[in-house]
């Protein structure tokens, strides 16, 4: 296309990046920071589309009308990975899998839009004009495998082109094509970036490297990756100001109302934004720019300043409340750890632009104003509507009290505030260092913030850390690539228990690798079977179970079969039946928890085991005690249901079309084809899950579901601990046995404990009135007595008093009504001192040193004790010498 068209390639004299053009009087790449933006007020084409909206129908409209099949948009939380925790970009949908040849894509050619979020430009946004932390990339693809190509560079510049000229309407000479390199999420690739009037609105990659360490290694797959920016090609085509201004208008206007701020001079925007656009922060720190553009501009910095500050802030507003709809919508719980503190992050974001514009109203009414223009457009949300709202409050609440504590937080740190104090006060407590920089002021304390804090904080959280492989045996992947995949007999019959099998291999006399195996390796939170190896007449013990890749290791204790031997296999079938019984009842208990809790709630950690399991799931509470009653009614109505329970193997792309991806409730399961595990058959079934586990063939064989304990084991996490079969009877058993050992002691019949106990609640209370009245008549009596012992010592009025009721309210409260200076309380070796505060009780504390004492205090309150009983003489001497 470039040598029919006659385009001239160039080389930017500022960047150095090559540039195709037919603009002949064009004499750089045409992007950022080379040349100012030339839309703003000025939009190019002839389209002018009405709403955001119609420039993604436009889109894939297009690509569908030339042979690619429209695709539904992804989740932004990225589940089928398990390295990374948001969709980026549309690619990111296909890899690994269908970028690594494992699973074919969805359709072939293919077009999307899909919802994306980067939080590595999160402190620009309001700033530049034009960053966004959420942002829809369209996208058309083409995988072209071995032997059979769809299409490559040629077709899709030309698909380029005309999109950008006839669909849109620019001229020829307005497009620019710009060479660079692009990798992302594992891959690579040579790319062209296309251009407008200075501002890059998509990007075509074509990937065929897979980026291991520092390298690129070619792939047997090239990829047609292209990525075209929905809201910044809308920006242009209107020709707003900002990014922002177009992208949120209606939201915007409504927010200035709310907020009472005035709309801003459209002038002085379009003359910010081309000007930051150039200089951009990344290239400046953000005052320097801010002092350049006020002088490119010709007016005050301070000035500027005060002008884009409330936009600033109403920019972060809208652009975060979006990215975070986004993300509760699809599961995520604001918390201090995980993806969720990615979505807390953005929250104390925007909390902290509201303290600067001093807004009066709740972060909550910006969300709904702006979720009713969204659900236009997403209209997912409207579901989630409400869990958005009270998460949101949830968090402000939180924010509030963490705000209320920052003076006494603050006190606590030593010299200087660093950026690793500042790390620490939002990772902890969740306070902006702007926040804790003006509260540090008024104490004389300097604080620097670096204006790519929060992207800091991103890039620590942006990724998961992946589990070991092996479970920690000396067993590596070296060591078994010679040998075949294990066949997995446990999965072809779960209730197989004896079987028989060929050694293949054994490493370091105590690692046994199989042909085939009973024994089910550990894995998805499911303990390794335990069980014997029988051979030449004797026995070893499989005391542990390890997956190395497709091959499956025994761990052993005793002697060693040799290669070739046929061993007989024999597992602990109780045991299996126990943890079959335990991991089919945490799919129920799961979707119990959906049912009765919401759809947010995921599962976020499990541990099948006996006697008692534990299954982790999202939620931003404590589930009331009516809640789990009903959660664990539902689970057992389940299991009465006697439903069959079937597992089946899946192409990974039929079974995410068939199910969705909550098929990944128990995380990532790799391969091209996924262990389907379904309870209950048909659209209605109750459970589906990709599951590698063991499982029953109907749910009445689980047994009696208890749960036994609920508890929030950390933010945004609580922790269910249930049990289900036989060790439900074992539970209950143990609950009736301390059931029946309380009644003996009330000396009532078991029916008889509740009212045994309300008797008993309400004889303690009319004790504890009765010793109330009397603990204020010894109070009185002591009292009479500390005055009549009361000395004068130095001008202050002092007590000694040897104390036998060592209850702390009570010495409080005689403390309190003590008329003199200085009160000093007896028992045994230990002490207590009091002071009004004209003499400090630390150095009476100090004094009583030269008796054996030692303790400690403030002004007003000391304690201690002595090495060895003192009488009352000894320390009013002691006394009498120190304040005399």
């Amino acid at each position: 296309m470039f040598v029919n068209m006659k385009f001239r390639r160039g080389r930017c004299p500022y960047c150095g990046h090559y540039y195709w053009t037919l603009n002949p009087s064009q004499d750089n790449c045409g992007d950022q920071p080379c040349t100012p933006y030339g839309f703003i007020g000025n939009p190019p084409g002839t389209y002018r589309p009405e709403s955001v909206k119609d420039v993604r129908e436009r889109f894939l409209s297009f690509f569908e009308k030339r042979g690619h099949t429209r695709v539904t948009r992804y989740p932004v939380v990225a589940r089928w990975r398990n390295d990374v925790y948001l969709v980026g970009a549309s690619i990111y949908d296909f890899q690994p899998w269908v970028t690594e040849g494992i699973v074919p894509p969805p359709a072939n050619p293919l077009t999307i839009s899909q919802p994306s979020i980067r939080l590595t430009d999160v402190d620009k946004v309001g700033r530049s004009g034009r960053h966004l932390t959420g942002f829809e990339m369209m996208a058309h693809h083409a995988f072209n495998f071995p032997g059979r190509d769809i299409y490559w560079i040629n077709e899709t510049v030309e698909y380029a082109h005309e999109f950008f000229t006839k669909e849109l309407g620019f001229r020829d000479d307005e497009v620019t094509y710009k060479e660079n390199i692009w990798e992302g999420g594992g891959n690579a690739g040579e790319s062209f970036e296309v251009l407008v009037r200075g501002l890059e609105l998509a990007t075509l990659v074509f990937m065929h490297y897979r980026v291991v360490g520092d390298e690129y290694r070619e792939m047997p797959i090239r990829i047609v990756d292209t990525g075209y920016g929905l809201e910044r090609i809308y920006w242009v085509l209107t020709g707003k100001p900002t990014i922002y201004e177009a992208v949120f208008e209606r939201f915007l206007n409504k927010a200035r109302q709310l907020l009472g701020l005035p709309k801003p001079d459209e002038k002085m925007l379009a003359s910010l934004a081309i000007h930051m656009g150039q200089l951009d922060p990344e290239v400046l720190a953000l005052d320097k720019a801010y002092v350049e553009v006020a002088r490119r501009i010709g007016v005050d910095s301070t000035e500027l300043i005060n002008f884009i500050k409330p936009q600033e802030a109403l920019y972060v507003l809208a652009d975060h409340s979006r990215t975070v709809s986004w993300m509760i919508n699809d599961g995520v719980i604001p918390s201090n750890s995980g993806v969720g503190y990615l979505a807390r992050l953005l929250i104390r974001r925007m909390l902290k632009y509201m303290h600067v514009i001093d807004a009066q109203v709740p972060l909550t009414e910006i969300f709904s104003t702006h979720l009713s223009y969204l659900i236009n457009d997403y209209p997912e949300l409207k579901e989630s509507m409400q869990l958005i709202l009270d998460l949101v409050e949830l968090e402000e609440n939180k924010y509030k009290s963490a705000i209320s504590q920052l003076p006494k937080l603050i006190s606590r740190v030593k010299g200087e505030l660093t950026i690793n104090d500042l790390i620490n006060l939002y990772d902890s407590h969740g306070i902006p260092p702007e926040v804790v920089r003006d509260e540090a002021a008024k104490k004389g304390v300097r604080v620097n913030v670096p204006d790519n804090f929060y992207e800091m904080l991103a890039a620590r959280h942006q990724k998961p850390t992946k589990g070991e492989e092996g479970g920690g045996i000396e067993v590596t992947a070296d060591d078994v690539i010679d040998l075949p995949p294990t066949r997995e007999l446990f999965y072809e019959n779960t209730y197989m228990f004896e079987g028989k099998a060929k050694v293949l291999k054994v490493i370091k006399g105590k690692y046994i690798v199989l042909d085939s195996t009973i024994f089910y390796p550990e894995g998805g939170g499911q303990p390794a079977d335990r069980g014997v190896l029988r051979f030449n007449g004797v026995e070893a013990k499989v005391i542990d179970v390890q997956r190395v890749g497709p091959v499956i290791i025994h761990v052993i204790e005793g002697p060693a079969p040799g290669v070739g031997d046929v061993v007989e296999m024999r597992v602990d079938s109780e045991r299996r039946l126990g943890l079959m019984r335990m991991h089919t009842g945490t799919h129920i208990l799961l979707q119990s928890i959906r049912r009765v809790l919401g759809k947010h709630v995921w599962q976020a950690g499990a541990q099948k085991d006996i006697p008692l399991s534990r299954l982790d799931v999202t939620h931003y509470r404590l589930p009331t005690q009516d809640e789990v009653r009903r959660i664990e009614e539902l689970a057992n109505e389940v299991v009465l249901s006697d439903i069959p329970i079937k597992a089946e193997l899946m192409p990974r792309n039929e079974a995410e079309a068939k199910y969705g991806f909550i098929i990944y409730q128990g995380g990532v399961v790799p391969g091209g084809k996924v262990r389907i595990v379904k309870v209950g058959e048909g659209d209605d079934a109750y459970d589906v899950e990709a599951c590698g586990g063991t499982h029953l063939d109907r749910t009445s064989k689980v047994g009696l579901i208890k749960i036994v304990r609920v508890d929030k084991i950390q933010e945004g996490v609580v922790r269910f601990i249930f049990t289900t079969g036989k060790y439900t009877l074992d539970y209950v058993r143990s609950l009736e046995g301390t059931l029946d050992s309380v009644a003996s002691r009330l000396k009532v019949g078991r029916d008889d404990v509740d009212k045994a106990v309300d008797r008993l609640l309400k004889g303690l209370n009319e004790v504890e009135e009765r010793s109330r009245l009397l603990t204020r008549k010894a109070i009185e009596a002591d009292l009479a007595n500390i005055v009549k012992s009361m000395i004068t010592v130095g001008g202050f009025k002092v007590a000694v008093y040897p104390e036998d009721y060592w209850v702390k309210d009570y010495l409080q409260e005689l403390a309190s009504k003590y008329p003199g200076d200085v009160l000093i309380l007896i028992h045994g070796k230990e002490y207590q001192v009091y002071t009004n505060g004209k003499v400090k009780a630390i150095d009476v504390a100090k004094a009583l040193n030269e008796l054996g004492g030692k303790g400690g205090g403030s002004g007003t309150f000391a304690q201690g004790v002595f090495s060895n009983p003192v009488n009352q003489d000894d320390v009013i001497n002691v006394i009498r010498r120190s304040l005399g």
